[in-house]
């Protein structure tokens, strides 16, 4: 069942305002609301952005619309990162 404040079945705390983002398969609230752009997550996580690919909802985010990339309530966010090694 959706949520009809945000329309999502992972904003069930409305009375707390809590929002919610699925990173990586996994719910993380944010009791203080969400970033409002994905390079305010990816600060928020200590995620270096050159570093990562992002998809929301199955689309894959190019580097240069990370901060032009608004999030919501919801949203299911999957975050790859690169590291060297052999």
């Amino acid at each position: 069942m959706k949520h009809s404040i945000c329309g999502s079945a992972f904003c069930f705390l409305a009375e707390s305002r809590m929002e919610i983002l699925r990173i990586n398969g996994t719910e993380k609230q944010f009791p203080d609301g969400l970033p409002q752009m994905l390079t305010e997550l990816l600060k928020e996580l200590n995620i270096n952005a050159t570093t990562v690919v992002a998809e929301i909802d199955g689309k894959i985010i190019a580097k240069e619309n990370f901060s032009k990339t608004p999030l919501s309530c919801g949203q299911s966010i999957e975050l790859i990162r690169f590291v060297g090694g052999g």
